[in-house]
């Protein structure tokens, strides 16, 4: 569906109800709502998206700054995307590099959010700045990813399936995935222009992104909409522990639920 100047999603939709926008993370497609979007679509309508550069998704050029992976942007192509499905508000459940494209929905169209749930992550700007050795041993793809091009592409390029397996089994094994999706992200990233964008989404958030964050903590802008964060105990096979509570510097204060329930 086309939602910028050259710039198309490849979505899936179904069910009846409420919009409900899904949204994936690295090195995933919208494959990974496999188990629960039928669930969902019995309460929502719910709409499965490849975000740019991903999937089936375009792959524009990055640019020099980087800019056409920047969230801002990526954001802007959703909030297009629901409009043409007659949405101008909705509420978003995101994963990973989806949770962090909502989180500039949040800032940048705070009126087409109703409410959002983010899976594992903590703001960009703190995940950078309290980097530890811990993280970027357990998290090296996001420092592989971000050098020049074209090394991280080539490399990627020359086996694909293998990338995939490495940087989703490293964590918890391979075992809770369904082979069929793990083959349906090795297939989608071996697709032309796949790995360029998979970069180029990561160096944005490297640069441009933290630019963008900077700029509205400086303004003092934060995320109106009910924001739902979860993520596990203990990351990556238990070798980062749970990042710190960074939300208050980014997100309206309410009430932090830990992690056995209790307020």
């Amino acid at each position: 569906m086309p939602v910028a100047e050259g710039v198309s999603l490849r979505v899936l939709s179904g069910g009846e109800g409420p919009p409900l926008l899904l949204l994936h993370g690295h090195p995933q497609t919208h494959a990974i709502w496999h188990r629960v979007a039928p669930a969902l679509a019995r309460r929502f309508q719910v709409i499965a998206p490849d975000l740019r550069g991903y999937g089936e998704s375009a792959k524009p050029p990055g640019g020099a700054d980087h800019a056409a992976y920047a969230k801002r942007a990526m954001a802007a192509d959703l909030v297009a995307l629901m409009r043409a499905f007659g949405h101008a508000r909705f509420d978003v459940l995101a994963h990973d590099r989806g949770a962090r494209v909502t989180h500039r929905l949040a800032l940048d169209h705070p009126q087409a959010l109703r409410r959002a749930a983010l899976l594992d992550i903590a703001p960009t700007l703190d995940m950078y700045a309290g980097t530890t050795e811990a993280y970027a041993r357990a998290y090296w793809h996001w420092f592989f990813l971000i050098q020049p091009a074209p090394l991280p592409e080539r490399l990627i390029e020359a086996d694909p399936g293998a990338y995939v397996r490495e940087v989703i089994g490293n964590r918890v094994g391979l075992a809770p995935f369904d082979p069929r999706a793990l083959a349906e992200y090795a297939r989608c990233l071996a697709l032309p222009g796949s790995a360029h964008g998979l970069c180029e989404d990561y160096r944005a958030a490297a640069g441009i992104d933290l630019e963008h964050d900077r700029a509205d903590r400086a303004a003092g802008r934060r995320v109106e909409a009910p924001l739902l964060v979860l993520w596990a105990r203990r990351r990556a096979g238990g070798r980062v522990p749970v990042p710190p509570t960074r939300y208050s510097a980014t997100v309206r204060p309410t009430k932090r639920i830990g992690p056995d329930g209790r307020s």
